[in-house]
């Protein structure tokens, strides 16, 4: 599976964006779909995950309720709604494909990421 992350850019503290993880390639549908994210100097980190049914959806406690996953597999798209942004939430933010929707499944086809910016 091939996946592109977009939607990132410049954002305000407080305001909201939505994050599209689009899938080509493969049975994209199939599979659990996890977001991650790495800010400069950090290691990467476990943001949010949804089943290839969509539920269940798991989160870091960082961004819990302030952002939301989602996906449409008839477009072979995961979304990642992230409200309430924080200087901290600055990152470039990276989607997989996995067995389950847990922070410690296994996860590969990383696509390349979008770097979403927070100022205060």
């Amino acid at each position: 599976v091939q996946l592109q992350a977009s939607g990132g850019g410049l954002m305000q503290a407080g305001d909201s964006v939505r994050l599209s993880c689009a899938a080509s390639g493969g049975t994209f549908y199939t599979y659990a779909v996890g977001w991650f994210r790495q800010a400069p100097g950090k290691e990467r980190e476990f943001v949010a995950a949804i089943a290839w049914s969509g539920s269940p959806t798991t989160y870091a406690d960082s961004v819990k309720g302030r952002f939301t996953i989602s996906r449409q597999n008839a477009k072979n798209t995961v979304y990642l709604q992230l409200n309430s942004l924080q200087p901290g939430d600055t990152a470039v933010y990276y989607c997989a494909v996995g067995d389950r929707p847990y922070a410690s499944s296994s996860w590969w086809d990383w696509g390349q990421g979008t770097q979403v910016t927070v100022s205060s």
